[in-house]
């Protein structure tokens, strides 16, 4: 079972994402700051899915540390949010992809399909 990490500020995006991706054979891990990233030493989600403006983190910030560190940048990630230069941002860090908020639940899930399997 391939795991997923959620990060965003946004308790209903969480959730709802959430259900959609463990109805589809996912574990879901979550996190509403992102600081949980920066604890990960051992073990490793599959796929990780960042809001980009979060409280007190930025998913870029977390991107790029993830992407510069050698056991964690070959995680894939997906970075959300409802600004409108999300690609540009997304690109800039190293992301493997984005989507824009509200996003449609069956690109995320080709997004993820095409990332880790």
């Amino acid at each position: 079972m391939k795991t997923i990490l959620i990060a965003d500020d946004d308790p209903a995006i969480v959730e709802s994402t959430k259900f959609i991706l463990e109805e589809f054979g996912f574990h879901v891990d979550y996190s509403y700051d992102g600081k949980v990233v920066y604890e990960m030493h051992d073990h490793f989600p599959d796929l990780m899915l960042l809001d980009i403006w979060m409280s007190g983190q930025d998913g870029r910030q977390i991107c790029k540390y993830l992407k510069k560190d050698p056991q964690k940048k070959s995680i894939p990630v997906i970075l959300i949010s409802a600004s409108r230069d999300v690609k540009k941002s997304a690109m800039d860090v190293g992301a493997n992809d984005f989507l824009e908020k509200p996003f449609d639940m069956d690109d995320l899930l080709t997004k993820i399909n095409n990332l880790i399997n």
